[in-house]
């Protein structure tokens, strides 16, 4: 196993407030990785100490081997797009992708340029004069034509209408295959990319709650529909994420595979099993309600 990220026990704090919390994980080479949780959870913090933005953490941070900070050989091979890039007012587009070309040694001009066309991106307007999604779509292709070996996007689609953004998971999916390479993405819009993940990570209040391959977590939990009481029967001494109202039954997420043994207990007593989704998994189990210890990472 090749192992491109590993962190050990990270832990940052701001004053009394503990964003991350012995926080410990790796990540593979030519994997795409889902870091997944609500706002506020802890995950730009933990992106920002991964590429050598922030400092002042406990535990240990290697990439691709060494400490990243200051280390312009491993800085060199990463490319990170968050939503928040700034960029100096005078830049154009064009501009912007003639200097970011100088950072990343895998760069691919022609490739830019294609993206430019797939977004129809103003190459000689301004930057403070784009979009919102005209701006996201900026950093969408930085990290897609970077070919960096390890490539973070940080919510980069945010402003990205559902044509653009399906637009930049098909080509992300494409050339990933193309030029494997080691990608996070970051997200809220976790069922619109569930399909390009192979691994999730998930923070929930500065702790790593999830950290499994994508295809087995998507067989995790399944939602059980009926009438209260039946319902009720059904998930005694089962795991219980959540239980919610619908119209006039009731649906409870339970933990597990949905195995031949759960469906005859529930055909007999009349009760319907249905999938979960990714997003309403992560949902329930970083909810106020879930019973995050049971599958908390240890």
């Amino acid at each position: 196993m090749n192992t491109v990220v590993d962190v050990r026990q990270l832990t940052k704090s701001y004053g009394h407030l503990t964003a991350v919390n012995q926080v410990s994980f790796s990540i593979e080479a030519e994997k795409i990785y889902g870091l997944l949780g609500r706002n506020g959870a802890g995950k730009t913090t933990i992106m920002q100490i991964i590429t050598a933005q922030l400092f002042g953490f406990s535990g240990d941070v290697k990439v691709f081997g060494e400490a990243p900070y200051e280390n312009s050989r491993v800085l060199s091979q990463i490319c990170f797009v968050k939503d928040s890039q700034k960029y100096p007012d005078r830049y154009r587009v064009i501009d912007v992708l003639q200097q970011v070309a100088l950072f990343f040694p895998q760069w691919d001009r022609e490739y830019a340029f294609a993206l430019i066309e797939d977004f129809r991106l103003p190459l000689n307007r301004q930057m403070k004069a784009l979009s919102r999604g005209m701006l996201s779509a900026v950093g969408a292709i930085v990290g897609l034509a970077s070919r960096a070996p390890l490539t973070i996007f940080d919510e980069p689609y945010l402003g990205l209408d559902a044509v653009a953004r399906s637009l930049f998971y098909n080509r992300l999916l494409e050339d990933y295959a193309e030029h494997p390479r080691t990608v996070i993405v970051s997200t809220h819009l976790i069922d619109e990319v569930s399909r390009l993940l192979e691994h999730i990570l998930v923070i929930d209040q500065g702790k790593l709650i999830l950290d499994e391959e994508a295809e087995a977590l998507r067989g995790r939990a399944f939602a059980v529909v009926g009438p209260a009481a039946k319902v009720d029967m059904y998930t005694a001494g089962k795991e219980t994420l959540a239980r919610e109202p619908f119209g006039s039954l009731v649906s409870a997420t339970v933990m597990g595979n949905g195995a031949a043994s759960d469906h005859r207990q529930a055909e007999a007593l009349g009760l319907e099993l249905v999938p979960v989704s990714l997003q309403q998994l992560i949902v329930h189990l970083t909810g106020e309600q879930s019973e995050r210890k049971a599958v908390e990472v240890r």
